[in-house]
This record gives C-alpha cells, sequence and structure tokens, in this order.
C-alpha cells in the first residue's frame, strides 16, 4: 500500500477552477531545454505540471520576439506555466499585468533559484532573497498584480547564498506573507552550484515551518528516479516534487514518476525503455523542434545537446557518438538512430546525475552585498533577453 505521504493532493487555484497537480510532480524550468517540444514528450509520459523556460519581466514588457517564443504553449498544453524572473518590482508588475491582459499565461512561477555568476554578480537569481525587503517587494508586486486575473503565482528558491547566509526560511515567510500559492526549495545553496548532495533535510525543515500556514512546499534536487520521488515525499513530508536534471534525456521519467507514486515507491514497476524505445523517443523530439523553431537547420543544432543524454549508459560506438552530436538534418538523424542496436536500459549508469555537475565555488555578488540584509537594494534591470 502507498503510504498517505504519497498520495497527496497538490492543487492550483486557476481562474477557471482548481488544477489537481496528480501526481505532484513539477518539471522544473531549465534554460535551454524546457521548451515546448521537450515538454510535450514530458506531457506525454505522464502527468503533472510543465513549467516553461524563464522568460524575463523585461524582455517580456519590451515584447522581445524569442520571449513570446518561449511562452509559447505546445499543442493542447494546459494549464500554460510561465517562469518569470525580475529584479524590480515596477518592471515586475507590468510584465504580469500584460500577462494577465493578454491571456498568455494561467500560472506564474518566479526564480529565486538562479546560481549562475552573470545572474548573482548583479544580485539576482539564488542571491536577491538576502535582500529581504527587495525580494518581497518583487513577490508582493506579482501576486498582486495577478490576483485580479486569477493567475496563482508560486515561488521557487535555494537554501541561500551559503552555508552562513541560509534565506530560506525567512523568503519563505515573506512569500507566504505577500500570498503565493506555494513555495518551492531546491535544497542546495548558491555556492554549491548543482555539486554534492541536496539537503533534504532542509526541504523538510521548510515543510515543518510552514506547517501552520497550510501553504504547500516542493522538494527539489537528486530525483533520477521514481523511487527517488517517493522517498523525498516519505522522508521530508513535503507535498510535491520539482524535477529538473533527472529528465534530460530521459522524459519517460515523468511514466516512472506515475507508476511510483500509484504504488508504493519501493514497489513500483519500472518504466525502463530499451533503446529502440529510446531510439523512437529521439526521433519524435527531432520533429517537434524543427517544427517549433520553423527550422530544420536550426532545430537539428538545438538538439544536438540532448543527444549525450538520451545515449547515456548504453553500448554506442564512439564515432557514432560523434556523428550524432554533429546532425544537421532530419535525413541525417534517421539514418543514424537506424544504427543504433537494441539493448536493455542500463539502469546502473542511466540514473546517475547528469546535465549541469559544476563544482561549487563561492557565489560571485555585487560589492558590499552581505553587508546589509535590511538594505533598500536598487539593482541594475536584468537583461532584455529569456532563455538563460
Amino acid at each position: 500500500m502507498a503510504s498517505s505521504e504519497t498520495s497527496r493532493l497538490l492543487k492550483l487555484p486557476l481562474r477557471d477552477g482548481d488544477f489537481k497537480v496528480d501526481p505532484a510532480v513539477v518539471l522544473a524550468p531549465m534554460a535551454g531545454i524546457t521548451n515546448a517540444p521537450f515538454r510535450q514528450l514530458c506531457r506525454e509520459q505522464g502527468a503533472g505540471l510543465f513549467v516553461s523556460e524563464m522568460v524575463t519581466a523585461r524582455a517580456l514588457i519590451e515584447r522581445r520576439e524569442e520571449t513570446f517564443r518561449l511562452m509559447k504553449p505546445g499543442a493542447g498544453e494546459w494549464p500554460r506555466s510561465v517562469q518569470l524572473y525580475g529584479t524590480d518590482p515596477n518592471v515586475m508588475r507590468a510584465a504580469v499585468e500584460m500577462i494577465g491582459k493578454e491571456d498568455l499565461a494561467d500560472h506564474i512561477d518566479m526564480n529565486f533559484g538562479c546560481p549562475v555568476p552573470k545572474v548573482t554578480r548583479k544580485g539576482g537569481g539564488a542571491a536577491l532573497p538576502y535582500k529581504r525587503r527587495l525580494f518581497s517587494s518583487i513577490v508582493k508586486s506579482a501576486v498582486d498584480s495577478a490576483k485580479p486575473f486569477g493567475i496563482p503565482v508560486t515561488v521557487k528558491m535555494r537554501i541561500g547564498i551559503d552555508s552562513d547566509h541560509k534565506t530560506y526560511l525567512e523568503a519563505a515567510d515573506s512569500a507566504v506573507q505577500a500570498g503565493v500559492t506555494w513555495v518551492a526549495l531546491h535544497a542546495r545553496t548558491a555556492e554549491q552550484m548543482y555539486e554534492g548532495k541536496a539537503d533534504w533535510n532542509a526541504i523538510a525543515k521548510l515543510k515543518e515551518h510552514l506547517r501552520p500556514t497550510g501553504i504547500p512546499v516542493l522538494g527539489n534536487g537528486d530525483i533520477w528516479s521514481g523511487q527517488d520521488g517517493v522517498r523525498m515525499v516519505n522522508e521530508t513530508r513535503c507535498d510535491g516534487i520539482v524535477v529538473g536534471r533527472g529528465c534530460l534525456g530521459r522524459p519517460w521519467l515523468f511514466k516512472d514518476l506515475v507508476n511510483a507514486f500509484k504504488s508504493s515507491g519501493e514497489n513500483s514497476e519500472r518504466y525502463l525503455p530499451s533503446l529502440f524505445e529510446v531510439r523512437e523517443v529521439m526521433w519524435r523530439h527531432g520533429e517537434l523542434i524543427v517544427e517549433y523553431f520553423e527550422s530544420e537547420d536550426r532545430g537539428c543544432k538545438d538538439l544536438r545537446k540532448h543527444m549525450a543524454w538520451y545515449l547515456k549508459g548504453f553500448r554506442v560506438k564512439q564515432e557514432l557518438r560523434r556523428q550524432f552530436g554533429m546532425i544537421s538534418s532530419l535525413n541525417e538523424f534517421r539514418l543514424l538512430l537506424d544504427q543504433l542496436e537494441d539493448q536493455p536500459y542500463p539502469i546502473e549508469v542511466g540514473e546517475k546525475p547528469r546535465g549541469r555537475t559544476s563544482h561549487g565555488r563561492p557565489p560571485t555578488l555585487p560589492d558590499g552585498w552581505l553587508n546589509d540584509p535590511d538594505e533598500i537594494a536598487h539593482l541594475e534591470l536584468e537583461d532584455a533577453f529569456s532563455g538563460g
């Protein structure tokens, strides 16, 4: 029997009624990855909520063409979920109002978890919650502006800047007071980047901290299989999970998660595709991405980065792997796929960490950033480009 912790019901209160995220699994926005074709592949594998690549508030109000492409939903995609990033309350307010008035999305997720230097050096991403007043103002601007349109707002954050500057509990309190629908925690600091193990104890601590409010807490970090998802919920008592790098080259992870949450997790029926089954997912990805970009050349170039993830752990000749990394047309792609030899899924390798494995390093911050968390910070506007 599934434990009571694996049968939680996560609701997203939309203007047309509650959307039940069942199982309570959310696809994490990943720059250059979670575009409409990849989200469609994941949606076809199982239930959940699938969030777009990050778009910046500034790029949106400046009506940048690429930003609208990133926000465009796939066929039949609902709810339309977009991750929005901004460093100025007024710009954030204008962007959210634009989303509401032009009916561009049904749900807004706010990004305060990015650890990359080009973002944190300006005080953005995972660095921003340290400035309490600015963080509170940005979140409140988004929630208040979304409310008239019935658009729920959620936030995603990290534990903090480093082990000496943890911000997640106080930032979560502030977000809840502003009226967010849920809080998601990537259980690493900005300093850790993507190295080491995620600290699931922090997720449990946040859940206990927010328990009196009734606001759901979602956990993120080191979900490589359906069993991992169930184990996180059972160990931390969180209300749902957010899956990022674990689905790179593995959109079927969502099917594995559905199976795991429907059963006890430990004894669930695993979904472990053979290489021929993976081959057909790869081909569908190619067709979708070319249609999305309206360009075979651009689509194939974008597809190249996925090849190593799809083939990880399988026995594939080195020269063939190299050719996959250089595909330039769908015809060439099909010829390469037809050279693959079927084999079972390599579970011992396929479920190891993948994607970004950046080693931890002291975060790059603006001069004097850590001097006063109550300082009224005025940041340089975020870049006018979306998608990372």
